[in-house]
C-alpha cells in the first residue's frame, strides 16, 4: 500500500495526516504546537513537523507542505535565517503598504500582481524590514515563505535550489498570476534591490527527494491547500466560517479588483483562486449568544424559531472593524429595534448579518467573473445548525456542508499523490458526509444592504 503525507503548517500548530494514495483514506495523523504571536524562529516550525510527523513521515512516499501565506523568511548569502519570520498577521507594516499603493496606484499593483497590498503580503514586510532594520535588510540575500523553507528543509538542499509554487507565490505581491512570473520591479520598489527567489515549480512536479527518499511535491499556501483538499473545481466557492470568514473558489480567469475586495490569487492546480476576507464571522455568533445567556444549542434553537429577516431587525457585523468593505475602524450596527422584537429575532439577526456580510464576498467574487455554481460551507461556525438552515435565505443558493476535517493537509496529501503517480489531473478521493441544504430568498439582502449602505458614509468621519 502507498502512502503520502499532506502537512498543515499553520499559525498555531503543524498538522500531519499520513494517507492512502488511491483512496485517500487516513492512515494516521500527527499534531504539534507553534509559538504564538506574530512573528516566529522558522526553526519552531520545523521542529514541530519532527514531533507531528514523527512516526508518520518515514512510511510516507510522497509528501507536500501546505502552509500559512504571505509569511517572510529572510536568509543571509550562506541560507541563515537572518531574524524571525514576520507572519501574515503581523500589521507593522500597515504604512509600507499605505506608502507602496500611493507611488504607483491600487490599480498598477492589481494589475500587475493580482493585489492591492495590505500589511499581511509579503513585499510589506520587505519594505518595512528595509525602513526599520536596515543592518538586518543588508544581510538579507534572499527571500523565500513559510512552506518553501520546510520544504527545502525536507529536502535538505541549499537555499540556491528552493522551490515555491504558483499558489503561495501569488501572495506575496511581486508575483503575477496572470503571467506566471516574478515582477521583479515590484520587488525592487518594496526592498530597494533584488533578492534570491524561489523557483515556482509546476503544480505536480516532484521537486526532490526528502532525505528518507520521498518524493516531494512543491507544496501549497494554505487556502489553496483547502481548495484541493475540499475537491473545489471551476464555479466552486467555499465560504469559511471561522474566527474571520473566508469566501474563495476555484475560476478559470486571473482576478483584477483595484478595489482590493478581491485577492487575485492563484490555486494549486494550474487555475486561479480568487478570496475574500472578512474580520466578524464567528464571533459575531460568540458574541451574541453571549449577550443572550444561551449556549450552541439553545442559541441555535432561538435563531430557526424566527421568521427570515429577524422581524426586521439588520445586523451590520463589523464588531471589532472590517476588511471587507474597508472600515477598519467600524463598529457593530443593529437596525430595526421595536417594541415587537424577541430574543429569537435578535439571534436570527446575528446569523443572517454574518452570513450577509459573506454574501457580500460572493458578489464581489462574481463582478470578477466567478458567479458559483455550488457554495460550500466549511469552518468551526458552520457545525451550527442554525447557520447550516439558514445560510441558504442568505445567499439565494443551495449550500453543501462536508464533513469536518482537516483539509489543508489533506489537500496538501493529495498534491503529494498527484506528484508520486504523475497523473494529468489530482486524485479524486471521494469524501463521504456532505449535507445539502435548500431555502429560499428571504427580505435578508435588501434589509442588510440599505443598512450597509446607509452607513457607508459614517466610515469617512472616523
Amino acid at each position: 500500500m502507498s502512502l503520502v503525507a499532506g502537512v498543515d503548517s499553520s499559525t498555531q500548530s503543524t498538522k500531519v495526516l499520513l494517507v492512502e494514495t488511491e483512496t485517500g483514506e487516513i492512515v494516521d495523523s500527527g499534531r504539534a504546537s507553534h509559538p504564538e504571536g506574530t512573528e516566529c524562529p522558522p526553526e519552531a516550525w520545523w521542529e514541530a513537523l519532527q514531533e507531528a510527523g514523527k512516526g508518520l513521515l518515514e512510511r510516507a512516499d510522497a509528501v507536500a507542505v501546505a502552509g500559512q501565506q504571505h509569511g517572510m523568511v529572510a536568509l543571509d548569502a550562506e541560507g541563515d535565517v537572518v531574524r524571525p519570520a514576520l507572519l501574515w498577521n503581523d500589521t507593522r507594516s500597515a504604512p509600507q503598504a499605505e506608502r507602496l499603493t500611493a507611488e504607483s496606484g491600487a490599480e498598477a499593483w492589481a494589475a500587475d500582481t493580482g493585489l492591492v497590498l495590505a500589511a499581511s503580503f509579503t513585499a510589506t514586510k520587505l519594505a518595512w524590514l528595509a525602513e526599520h532594520e536596515p543592518e538586518n535588510a543588508a544581510r538579507t540575500a534572499a527571500v523565500m515563505l513559510p512552506h518553501d523553507w520546510l520544504t527545502m528543509k525536507l529536502r535538505g538542499v541549499p537555499h540556491t535550489e528552493a522551490t515555491t509554487d504558483r499558489s503561495d507565490a501569488s501572495g506575496t505581491g511581486y508575483w503575477s498570476p496572470r503571467t506566471g512570473a516574478y515582477v521583479t520591479d515590484r520587488l525592487v520598489q518594496a526592498f530597494g534591490r533584488e533578492l534570491a527567489l524561489p523557483r515556482v515549480a509546476a503544480p505536480n512536479e516532484v521537486v526532490g527527494r526528502s532525505t528518507w527518499g520521498a518524493a516531494v511535491a512543491p507544496g501549497t499556501g494554505d487556502n489553496a491547500g483547502a481548495a484541493l483538499g475540499l475537491g473545489l473545481g471551476p464555479g466552486d466557492v467555499a465560504v469559511s466560517l471561522g474566527t474571520s470568514g473566508t469566501v474563495f473558489g476555484v475560476s478559470e480567469v486571473p482576478a483584477n479588483d483595484p478595489s482590493g475586495l478581491v485577492a487575485g490569487f492563484a490555486d494549486a492546480t494550474g487555475r486561479f483562486l480568487p478570496l475574500v476576507c472578512t474580520l466578524n464571522a464567528a464571533r459575531v455568533l460568540d458574541t451574541f449568544r453571549n449577550l443572550l445567556g444561551v449556549d450552541h444549542a439553545e442559541f441555535d434553537a432561538l435563531a430557526l424559531a424566527a421568521a427570515s429577516g429577524a422581524g426586521g431587525l439588520a445586523l451590520l457585523p463589523y464588531l471589532d472593524g472590517e476588511r471587507t468593505p474597508a472600515r477598519p475602524n467600524a463598529t457593530g450596527v443593529l437596525s430595526g429595534i421595536t417594541t415587537g422584537a424577541t430574543r429569537a429575532d435578535l439571534a436570527r439577526a446575528a446569523v443572517e448579518g454574518m452570513l450577509s456580510a459573506q454574501a457580500d464576498g460572493l458578489a464581489a467574487m462574481a463582478a470578477q467573473g466567478l458567479e458559483a455554481s455550488r457554495v460550500l460551507l466549511i469552518g468551526g461556525a458552520a457545525a451550527s445548525e442554525a447557520v447550516r438552515r439558514i445560510a441558504p435565505t442568505v445567499f439565494g443558493v443551495d449550500v453543501e456542508v462536508p464533513p469536518s476535517a482537516e483539509y489543508v493537509a489533506l489537500g496538501a496529501a493529495k498534491q503529494a499523490a498527484w506528484a508520486l503517480t504523475g497523473a494529468a489531473e489530482p486524485p479524486q478521493w471521494k469524501t463521504g458526509g456532505t449535507e445539502r441544504y435548500t431555502g429560499t430568498a428571504g427580505p435578508v439582502a435588501d434589509q442588510y444592504a440599505t443598512l450597509r449602505d446607509e452607513t457607508s458614509s459614517w466610515a469617512k468621519h472616523r
